[in-house]
């Protein structure tokens, strides 16, 4: 009860703010909270507006995908090899604080425009936090575990499915979330540079014909359905905690 207090609390501020923006700011910087909800239902009943949503769909799961596959693989590689972890730890950590806007015409000039420039543009937002979250789960499993598993002459199997992977479960799944939301910021960044539907091409191009009822409530829906995403994975992590 007193969690859902906090979440109205924090809605009807949000809303307080938007409207106080509105009143400073007037129609042609950004539209009023009733009006935009009015647009988005529009949009979301307009069939046209669903192929942007699916094209932005299919980038983010092939995005997704690729960052938590590569991630999590190169994530326990590097957390095994403790040199090899001591070595890259740092240098994936400065690569991860680099405004990716500088590589952008790097990847448009390797992967052109289109599906393959989204997918890059999502995977180099997202894995590179997805490794360094498996990495410092591997690198901190505590040594008494691994000691009972040889007493208790556990299999190398055994000791990875029930010793070793409830161990690094949690931090892997926060990594995950930390991934989803960058990734889902890369491809729609990817479709505002380098692509003609998704999401982020329609807010860009309304930005650019300066229509501020369609920019708005697409940014609504974004940021609505990131939300629900992530206190879906949020509640997920805590579930996998406390299973811990």
């Amino acid at each position: 009860m007193t969690r859902w207090l906090d979440s109205m609390a924090i809605l009807l501020a949000l809303l307080g703010l938007w409207y106080l923006a509105w009143w400073q700011a007037g129609d042609s910087a950004i539209t009023p909270p009733v009006q935009t909800l009015k647009f988005a239902l529009y949009l979301l009943g307009n069939a046209d507006f669903w192929p942007h949503v699916w094209a932005t769909l299919l980038a983010f799961i092939y995005a997704l995908a690729i960052s938590a596959v590569l991630g999590i693989t190169l994530g326990l590689v590097l957390g095994l090899h403790r040199f090899s972890g001591e070595v890259f730890e740092p240098i994936l950590a400065s690569f991860y604080t680099i405004p990716k806007v500088t590589l952008y015409p790097l990847m448009l000039l390797i992967f052109g425009l289109g599906l393959s420039a989204k997918v890059a543009f999502g995977v180099i937002h997202g894995m590179i936090p997805v490794t360094l979250f498996t990495l410092a789960a591997v690198k901190n499993i505590p040594g008494v575990l691994t000691r009972t598993a040889r007493a208790m002459r556990l299999s190398p199997r055994e000791t990875a499915l029930h010793v070793l992977m409830p161990a690094v479960l949690p931090e892997i799944i926060s990594g995950l979330r930390i991934g989803f939301a960058l990734t889902f910021l890369g491809v729609l960044i990817g479709e505002m540079f380098a692509s003609q539907r998704g999401l982020g091409f329609l807010i860009i191009n309304g930005i650019n014909q300066h229509d501020v009822a369609r920019t708005t409530a697409v940014i609504v829906i974004v940021v609505t359905a990131a939300v629900l995403a992530n206190g879906a994975l949020l509640k997920l992590d805590r579930h996998a905690r406390h299973e811990v």
